[in-house]
């Protein structure tokens, strides 16, 4: 049995009703997918990871961190180990890198002290307390006035978007239906029992709804009367550089925590890049993020206390991010206020490391709410193997050039994304929609031009795989139109975010 996705349309009923297509709305959407349930995820963006799932650190912390005894403690660790399962066979690109703490002072190196006994009591394997020549021999980049660091060999990195789209593909290939383009407008609670959900496009009958809207979940459980919670959005900014410079760091570099954040830190990505990032800075707007020449000036001055000699000349980006904060601990758990409301809200760090520990959970909470599972037969674990040009040596791309002459069409010249690549991003069963929706698949615009080069050709691919018109073709958001007919001038029309 195989899902769709797309703009529409909404079954008239099902199991299941997942909001939010984040990393996290996804993974639940994997579970769930195991089961004889029927299950349809809604988006009110025209993809998935659209929100805090697009710009994040990209970490799988290690789970030291968390307070013992804490859902983000029990979740972090079990999401850790679950990606090293997972990821390969979702098609998520994820590194083993390890991570380290590093403490300026002797007080500092106490609470490195501290942090480690937390993670062993949180169950993290392999935590040891290095001294500086140690951290000096791993990174020889970093700051020379360290007095140590912890190492925490589980921690890790992956990516974001893909690891978003890896669950979701998945569920998609076992019976998901994810609805894109579509807004909870209200939901129908009778008797104090979910019955039914209504959106932009129609209306869906259910008794089960999963609760994971992200900067929007305290409103999605307000239209069922639930006010046990409120979303504080929280605002970090990033620099990015180019990969020429991918060596600077070998590893997710933390400073020493404060009571707020984990601080500023430098750390690779999985595909070749250094970031440093972010800042914690608590607003009111869920949609502003925009970056800040003091959030920038601030966050390059962080980074240089662990690694002084910062390339800035090689920066390439630099965006925001926003995590949906509701106290100090994740909130999930049934409603109060209606049976068959399930929330997995305040998802913020570390939420992308608990994303799939935090499905296994929702599923077993759904069941002990009412719904029935039984484990499908026909479950498929892995998604189908796509091959990444760039990552292929000339034989092995040659092959695939013979197969498919679009292999031989480079579009991104950055990253050496071909056409075929591009066409396949499009054609997927969770496949790209929009400008971006095709960057973060492929990395097409991704690079150091940051799509100046190959934008207006992965629009003419999309108007093409898709069929519409040119200025049917978005960038990234609902109406982020690229370009505009005369018609639309003569009426007005421009460019929305």
């Amino acid at each position: 049995m195989t899902g769709s996705f797309g703009p529409g349309p909404l079954p008239e009923s099902a199991d299941v009703v997942v909001i939010g297509g984040g990393v996290v709305g996804c993974a639940i959407a994997r579970e769930l997918s195991r089961f004889d349930v029927s299950a349809v995820l809604i988006e009110r963006s025209p993809d998935v990871a659209t929100g805090t799932s697009k710009a994040n650190s990209g970490i799988l912390h290690a789970g030291f961190d968390a307070e013992p005894g804490t859902w983000k403690a029990r979740l972090n660790v079990r999401g850790s180990r679950l990606y090293a399962e997972l990821a390969e066979g979702l098609g998520i690109p994820r590194k083993a890198t390890g991570s380290l703490v590093v403490a300026k002072d002797t007080a500092e190196m106490e609470t490195v002290a501290e942090l480690r006994h937390r993670g062993i009591d949180n169950g993290v394997a392999g935590l040891e307390i290095w001294n500086r020549d140690q951290v000096v021999a791993h990174e020889p980049n970093i700051s020379s006035d360290i007095a140590g660091a912890l190492w925490a060999p589980t921690g890790a990195i992956v990516c974001p978007f893909l690891a978003t789209v890896g669950f979701a593909e998945n569920a998609i290939r076992n019976g998901v239906r994810i609805v894109i383009e579509c807004a909870v407008t209200g939901i129908d609670v009778a008797d104090r029992q979910i019955v039914g959900v209504r959106t932009t496009r129609g209306r869906v009958a259910t008794r089960f709804v999963v609760n994971a809207a992200g900067l929007h979940s305290d409103e999605v459980a307000r239209l069922a009367g639930d006010d046990s919670f409120t979303i504080k959005p929280r605002r970090g900014e990033y620099i990015l550089f180019d990969r020429s410079v991918g060596q600077l760091v070998n590893t997710v570099l933390f400073p020493t925590p404060d009571k707020v954040s984990k601080g500023i830190l430098v750390s690779p990505t999985v595909h070749g890049n250094v970031f440093i990032g972010p800042d914690a800075v608590d607003i009111d707007d869920p949609e502003d993020r925009e970056t800040t020449a003091g959030g920038l000036a601030g966050i390059i001055a962080g980074a240089r206390r662990i690694v002084p000699a910062l390339p800035l000349g090689t920066a390439i980006t630099e965006f925001a991010g926003l995590r949906a904060a509701a106290g100090k601990d994740f909130v999930i758990g049934p409603s109060p206020a209606a049976r068959g409301l399930v929330h997995a809200a305040g998802i913020q760090s570390p939420g992308l490391t608990s994303a799939p520990a935090i499905g296994e959970v929702i599923v077993e909470m759904l069941q002990d709410v009412g719904l029935r599972l039984r484990a499908k037969a026909s479950f498929v674990p892995v998604n189908p193997e796509k091959p990444r040009f760039h990552e292929l040596d000339r034989e092995a791309q040659a092959r695939l050039v013979a197969r498919d002459p679009l292999f031989g069409r480079v579009i991104c010249r950055c990253e050496t994304v071909t056409e075929a690549e591009i066409v396949a991003a499009i054609r997927s069963p969770c496949g790209a929609r929009t400008v971006d929706g095709v960057k973060r698949r492929v990395r097409a615009g991704a690079g150091r031009c940051q799509g100046g080069f190959c934008g207006p050709r992965v629009t003419a691919i999309l108007a093409r795989e898709l069929d519409v018109p040119i200025t049917a073709v978005r960038k990234d958001s609902i109406k982020s139109w690229l370009f505009l007919s005369r018609a639309d001038l003569e009426a007005g029309e421009g460019i929305h975010a």
